[in-house]
């Protein structure tokens, strides 16, 4: 995947707000199952997404295994018991398949869809207000990879998401709109 589609970086207080927008070739209700089905976030996103899908619930982000195995030590960095790798989290909007946005510890995540050109422009907005432990070009790194990964899985292609190459690539990409 290109580096074009970098998000932008814009600082809020001492954390940042990251805003990605990707254009997918499947409609928004294809899209909106990646975003929201465990077994769609398997393939993308470091953590399961576990609790009723009502605004104002309350959630559970527990890291799948191979998460774990993958980034276990910037999980732990992160001040996680391995063991339990879970945080807690509450469901803020549920449109589907139009927005959904939740918490997952001090992080609010917002997944907007729109329907364009025969598929979905997805637009993803991140509030952090802690930084990764290696920095907030860190963050920025993992959402965009995600990302990549969330197009290919929709798109029935693979992505390397723990790329040690592409990830190093990134973070320096990101530690200069930083």
């Amino acid at each position: 995947m290109s580096d074009t589609h970098l998000g932008t970086v814009t600082r809020e207080g001492e954390g940042v707000v990251l805003r990605y927008e990707r254009e997918l070739r499947h409609p928004p209700e294809k899209v909106w199952r990646a975003i929201t089905e465990s077994e769609h976030l398997r393939h993308w996103f470091p953590a399961d997404i576990i609790g009723e899908r009502v605004a104002g619930g309350p959630l559970t982000i527990t890291f799948w295994p191979e998460a774990i195995e993958q980034a276990g030590s910037e999980i732990e960095a992160a001040g996680l018991d391995l063991n339990d790798a879970s945080l807690p989290g509450e469901l803020l909007t549920w449109d589907p398949p139009r927005t959904f946005e939740f918490t997952w510890d001090t992080e609010r995540l917002r997944f907007e869809l729109e329907a364009a050109d025969g598929g979905t422009h997805l637009t993803v907005t991140v509030h952090a207000v802690d930084p990764a432990p290696r920095g907030f070009q860190s963050t920025a790194t993992g959402y965009h990879l995600c990302l990549d990964a969330l197009v290919a899985h929709v798109h029935d292609e693979q992505v390397d998401l723990f790329s040690s190459e592409r990830t190093a690539t990134l973070e320096t990409s990101y530690a200069a709109v930083l």
